[in-house]
Parts: structure tokens; C-alpha cells; sequence
């Protein structure tokens, strides 16, 4: 089978970059293409899968550069992990309000329509970067959400002590979805670059729904592990971890 010429282009670069610093400028289209005997076009193809595989990215006007190494995002706590990562988790309270449950929503959290749940969006953030945007639904009308969940900054960390619920369980719906303007805007990147699409319908010990969230992660900043272990039943266990 012959191999494509950006793809053998696309090996090149990765190999120009494994010993270079991130946040090192890759040298312009034209001097990749002198330098790998190539086109301009071939060269362009090749950045453009790297940008996606979270290996460069690009600055609108400045250029192309070496990204940061991918976080390795196990179905857990959004701050925990990235602290157990070394990262520096933050986290920007966008919007906290009350709003009338559609039937998609009524139907995760095992409401009837209309029925009002608590809406937070937030822009979470690793070193002032942002990097992911979640909108939390909450069937419980929490008095004082905004302030006691200021204060500590997590969102299970809140529910868990302002309000004694405490998650049992959880499940994770992984998808990819191109980025819209609001989104991309948010989180600074590009229209159209792919996004990990996780829902998430979180229980507590009697069964029930106590949280849906949609997030949003930075395809070039994430990717998700999860693996299997096989035992003598008919349903073997699952779980998820770092690489």
C-alpha cells in the first residue's frame, strides 16, 4: 500500500520536534518544504493533523508551534486529576442560575419537563489556559450554589460538604463534535477544531440522578483511556486510567 506523502511529511516534523521545548516556533510552510524537499501544500496537510493530534498548535498571526504534552484525562475528578498531573486546575464561574428542564434533561435526571434544576457553566482553566467549558445540571435547588461553590472551587467537593449529597456512581458518554464560534471563542481556538464531547450522569448511593453535565475539552489538550479487565462473568468490570 502506498503511503501518503503528508504522512511521511507528518513523521518528519515529529521527529524535528522530539527533542525541541514547548512553545518553540516551527520553522514557516516554505522552509519545511525546502527543507523536506516538498510542497507547501503537502507541508500544510501534515501541520494541520498535528494541530489536531495536540502536537503543534497554531496562533492566528504568529505561527505554528510545539504544544504542550496531551493530559491523559481518566472518568474522574476534573481537579484532582489535573493536580495528581502536576497541573495548575482552575476554574471560572461563568453562569450559575435556575432553569426549566427540557425533555432530554428531564429524562437524565429522571424529572418531569419543565421541572427547575440548577444550571453552572464554567470555564475550566490549567494555568490561566483555558481548556475545557462545563455546564453542570443539578435536579436539587441548592440555596447558596454560587457563593459555597466560590469558595472551594469544585463542584463535588461543594455538593459533598455544603450539602451532604455524595456521588456513587458515574457514567461517561465520549464523543467527538467540531468546536462552534461561542465554544471556540471560549476556549480560544480555532472554529471547527475537534472536541471531546463527554456527558456525564453522576448517582448517588440510593440510585439517584444527582448530576448531568456536558463538557467540552480541548481535542489538542486531552484524550481519554479507559481499559478493561477481563474476569469469569458475563459483564467484565471496567475502569479508566492515566497512560
Amino acid at each position: 500500500m502506498k503511503v501518503p506523502k503528508y504522512y511521511l511529511v507528518k513523521s518528519d516534523i515529529l521527529r524535528l520536534i522530539v527533542d525541541v521545548p514547548t512553545g518553540a516556533a516551527l520553522p514557516t510552510e516554505r522552509e519545511l518544504a525546502e527543507l523536506l524537499d516538498t510542497s507547501r501544500t503537502t507541508v500544510r496537510q501534515a501541520i494541520a493533523e498535528l494541530v489536531v493530534d495536540g502536537r503543534l498548535e497554531r496562533t492566528q498571526g504568529r505561527g505554528t508551534f510545539v504544544a504542550q504534552p496531551m493530559q491523559v484525562r481518566p472518568l474522574t475528578s476534573f481537579s484532582q486529576d489535573l493536580a495528581a498531573e502536576g497541573w495548575r486546575p482552575g476554574s471560572r464561574v461563568l453562569d450559575v442560575d435556575v432553569v426549566e428542564a427540557d425533555e432530554d434533561l428531564a429524562h437524565h435526571l429522571h424529572l418531569t419537563p419543565g421541572a427547575p434544576v440548577h444550571r453552572v457553566a464554567r470555564l475550566r482553566t490549567h494555568a490561566e489556559e483555558p481548556i475545557a467549558l462545563e455546564i453542570a445540571h443539578l435536579p436539587d435547588l441548592l440555596p447558596y450554589l454560587a457563593e459555597e461553590l466560590d469558595s472551594r472551587g469544585s463542584l463535588y467537593r461543594t455538593l459533598a460538604e455544603a450539602y451532604g449529597i455524595d456521588l456513587d456512581a458515574v457514567e461517561d458518554i465520549v464523543e467527538t463534535t467540531p468546536a462552534d464560534p461561542v465554544t471556540a471563542d471560549l476556549l480560544g481556538i480555532q472554529v471547527g477544531l475537534p472536541l471531546l464531547l463527554v456527558q456525564r450522569t453522576a448517582w448517588d448511593a440510593s440510585g439517584r440522578p444527582v448530576e448531568w453535565t456536558r463538557s467540552l475539552f480541548r481535542g489538542d489538550r486531552f484524550r481519554f483511556v479507559a481499559r478493561q479487565r477481563l474476569r469469569d462473568t458475563d459483564h467484565p468490570a471496567s475502569s479508566a486510567e492515566r497512560a
